[in-house]
Order: C-alpha cells, then structure tokens, then sequence
C-alpha cells in the first residue's frame, strides 16, 4: 500500500483524476519523474525564506503535469511554511486590465490562500486572527496588561494604533487603507460584530466595486482595484513573513488564456505586467515572494502572441543555450517539463491501482503484465505519439478501473482495445493555431 496515504486524500486523488483535473491534496503519493524539479524547487523556497524573490515559468504541453507540478510545488512549499495561494487565468480576469478583471484575479488568488493546517485554501480570516492574537499579545506584554484584561472595551484604541503601527511599519504602497482595514476586521472579531468583520474581510479580498459602499460600511475612502491588487499581494507577503511564515508562494495556472486576448495591445499590458513582476522580484524590490505561471510552449515561444512576442521578455525567458535533455538548468526562470517515459508512468499507474483499491477497499485483480499490456494498447494507437498525454492514460486506466470493480467478469483486454486517441487540446487554440500558420 502506498505509505500514510488518508481515506481523504485517497477520494481526491481518484475522483479528481477520473475528472481530468489536478487532485487539491495528496499528489505526493502519485508523483513520479519529478526528482530533480522538486530538488532544485527546495533550494529555491530556500533563497526566498532568505529574502529574495522569484519567478519561474513552468512549460509544458497540455496534459504534460504543469498543473500537477503547481500542485506538488504547493505540498512542499506549505511543509516549508510558505503561504501559498493559487489562482487559474480564465477570459474573465488577468494581470492588467482597467474593467475589473485584474481584481476577479486578486480576489480569487485570496481565496484560495492555504496553510499547512488549511491546504485546501480558505486560510485567510484564520492568519488574519493568528496575527491580531500576536498583536494583541505583544502589545499586552509590552505594557503589562495581562491578556484577559487587555481584551476589554478600555484597551481596543491601544490595539487599533499597535496594528496601524506595526503595518506602517512592514507595508508602503496604500499601507494605511490595508491597516485600516485590519483595525476593522480586529474591531468585529473583538466585540463578536460578524457583518463587521465579514466587510473588513470583503475588503481585503478586493470584493467592494464602489468607493462609497466601503466608506459606508468601514469609513474606508479606497478599494481594491485593477492598479493597486499587487501592491495589496507585496503587503499581505509582508504580513504573512511578520507574523514568522516563511514567504508568499502565488502560482498561476492557465496562462494560455493570456496568450489567447484577442487585442494585441491589451495582451501586450498583460506581458509588460508581468515583465514588472519578473523586474521586482529579480531587482530585490520585494522579499520573501515566490511567483509561478504554468503555460504551454505556445504562450512561451510563440513570435506573434506569446511572451516570446514581448522583446523585453523574450530576452529575459530564451532557454539556457548549453541546455540538453541529458543535461538541465533548473536555476533558469523557465522550466520546460520534460514528458514522463514509459517506465514513469508504468510506476504511476501501479501507485493508481494501489490506491484505487484503498479508497474502495478492494483489490482488484489486475497484474503487472496487465498493466503493460494496457500501456502498449495506448502507446501503439493511432494519434497517441502526437496527441497522447498522462491525463488522457491516466483517466483511461481509471475508468477501466471503475469498470473491472463493478463488472468483475468483464474481459480487460477488449476494455483495452476500445481505447480511442484524442486530441484534448481546447478547440479555441486549435483555431487560434491555425489562423497563426496562415
């Protein structure tokens, strides 16, 4: 069986594969072929605990692991006491924008913020108390009031000014809005005012359209908007590495939903915000912060509408000259994933079945032969050497799972052969690609 794997993590493991998506937990227990990522992954968590910030492009073909690389990049950053958060690109948010869609992007990345005791996100009202207590309990200390006392109605100005001071202190831009905000959500947490703390939290998280409904609801004069969502992300980093977490940790999956704006001008913003995210982070503008953004090689290479588009970038993203298959730079912002061999996946697809038969407590009959038998069947069919990819054989080989428990006289090598090759590219892309080879 496979070792200290939970019930929990088991269910997520199978249901979310069958689905054709990235489990949220638990893919530590199905990574194989990765080695030498994850290790050069850990010295770089340890160059940002240190101070230093990085951005990494993670590239790889659809169905490749990128996702599953953010994933396991994510259960190892938060066992180093990272804060991590994750945020897919979609039409309806990206980087730059002037119509909202930058902050759907904020807001969903502090959604999704998680900690090692919360690795299914959802974590921020709980740092946000864990550091008013730190707070609370310094501030009690320092001026001899024990801590039941210092929780009393007399004391909550002398709390207000310690977390204004000790933001100001940590945050730059629209620090004082940031602060303000704490007080509030420190106020509602005190006196047990939930509508308060909940608008405090709707603040923070960029969910206020308006200016003057924040001011009615918490005197606020600002919100978060398209133009000042990063400083907010530099200023929660801040926070998070005051309160002893080692950094913040941002991946952003789906890039290719960037490559594919239709305006080249706006798409061009977009490479130019990230060209100044690369800049802040690689000129020591900020600490503690670790960026990734996963895309194909066409977001990455493309001369018309990928990163390779934008001189600046390409300058900057141009892989390692003296790189081979044999021999891999991973100190280099871009890591291109290599695909698992044959040997990998073999390994994968018997950790699967293991697990396959923890989470419905069976066991199934299926052997190894059979196992290599399934592979050949796939690797050997039409299409596969151009459109085959993990997620299409994994989802196969669970579904035939699925199956075999519930019909266990059914003949696996016809189940075998009725395996069919598709092309799981999205059908916009596709296009897309087509128009560009006119």
């Amino acid at each position: 069986m496979i070792d200290n794997i939970k019930p929990k993590e088991a269910t997520s493991i199978i249901n979310s594969l069958v689905s054709g998506v990235v489990p949220k937990i638990g893919v530590q227990h199905i990574t194989v072929g990765r080695s030498e990522e994850v290790n050069a992954f850990l010295s770089s968590l340890e160059d940002v605990k240190n101070g230093l910030s990085l951005v990494k492009f993670w590239i790889g073909d659809f169905g490749s692991g990128k996702s599953f690389m953010l994933h396991l990049l994510n259960t190892v950053a938060l066992k180093q006491k990272f804060v991590v958060a994750n945020a897919d690109f979609t039409p309806d948010n990206r980087l730059y924008a002037n119509d909202g869609k930058s902050v759907i992007l904020y807001s969903a990345i502090m959604d999704n913020i998680a900690i090692q005791t919360k690795p299914e996100g959802g974590a921020l009202q709980t740092l946000l108390e864990k550091w008013i207590e730190q707070v609370i309990s310094r501030t009690a200390e320092d001026n001899h009031i024990s801590l039941i006392e210092i929780r009393n109605d007399q004391y909550l100005g002398l709390i207000q000014n310690a977390i204004m001071k000790t933001v100001n202190e940590i945050t730059e831009v629209g620090g004082f809005d940031f602060g303000s905000a704490i007080v509030k959500y420190y106020e509602g947490y005190i006196k047990g005012d939930e509508l308060l703390r909940r608008n405090a939290l709707r603040w923070l998280k960029g969910e206020y359209s308006t200016k003057t409904e924040a001011r009615q609801d918490l005197g606020i004069r600002e919100i978060i908007n398209d133009s000042n969502y990063y400083d907010m992300l530099k200023n929660f980093c801040k926070l998070f590495v005051s309160m002893g977490y080692s950094g913040f940790m941002i991946n952003l999956d789906e890039a290719i939903n960037l490559y594919k704006i239709s305006v080249s001008a706006s798409r061009e913003k977009n490479y130019e915000k990230i060209l100044s995210i690369y800049n802040d982070c690689f000129q020591g503008k900020v600490s503690n912060l670790f960026i990734n953004f996963a895309g194909t090689k066409e977001f990455l290479e493309n001369e018309r509408r990928g990163l390779f588009s934008y001189q600046a970038l390409k300058s900057r993203l141009e892989s390692n000259k003296f790189e081979t298959s044999e021999f891999r730079d991973f100190a280099q912002p871009v890591i291109k994933l290599m695909p698992l061999n044959h040997n990998e996946i073999f390994v994968l697809l018997k950790k699967l079945k293991l697990i396959f038969d923890f989470n419905y407590k069976t066991e199934l009959n299926i052997s190894d032969e059979e196992i290599s038998v399934f592979m050949e069947e796939m690797f050997n069919k039409p299409g596969a050497a151009e459109f085959l990819t993990p997620r299409e054989v994994i989802r196969d080989f669970l579904n035939i799972l699925n199956i075999i428990r519930q019909n266990p006289d059914v003949d696996k090598r016809r189940l075998f052969g009725e395996i069919e090759i598709t092309d799981e590219r999205p059908n916009d892309l596709i296009l897309l690609d087509s128009i560009e080879e006119l």
